[in-house]
């Protein structure tokens, strides 16, 4: 992890403009320890917003007063996104329809066919 800290934007005077405490955090995700192969894909897709350059992320937080919090909440926003991709997605497992709806479905196919062949024109030949 890269720390690096800059001054914050918008209004707030003479604090603002002298304080470095906005906190500008770049991580590889290469280096992140804990995560298979397959979670480091499924981080890359999530953090499409935060990715720059070849796998790495950028985090920027200047939403506090103090250094250490907007520290703080860069952190944080990783932890959330690592634990995230962390997750392996549930495999869907087909299923067959039930006997029930299969006739259901095929009972309703009949009735329609029913009402539109009522609506046809009857040759008196």
């Amino acid at each position: 992890m890269e720390w690096s800290f800059t001054t914050a934007r918008g209004p707030g005077g003479q604090h603002v403009n002298k304080a470095s405490t906005a906190a500008v955090l770049r991580v590889r995700i290469a280096d992140i320890g804990g995560i298979d192969e397959a979670a480091a894909e499924r981080l890359r897709a999530i953090a499409t917003s935060v990715l720059v350059g070849d796998g790495e992320l950028l985090y920027r937080c200047d939403l506090h007063r103090s250094q250490l919090m907007n520290r703080d909440a860069c952190e944080g926003r990783l932890r959330t996104m690592v634990s995230q991709a962390a997750v392996r997605p549930k495999v869907r497992k087909k299923t067959k329809p039930t006997w029930g709806s299969v006739q259901r479905r095929l009972e309703g196919k009949r009735k329609d066919s029913e009402r539109k062949q009522g609506r046809r024109w009857k040759d008196e030949g």
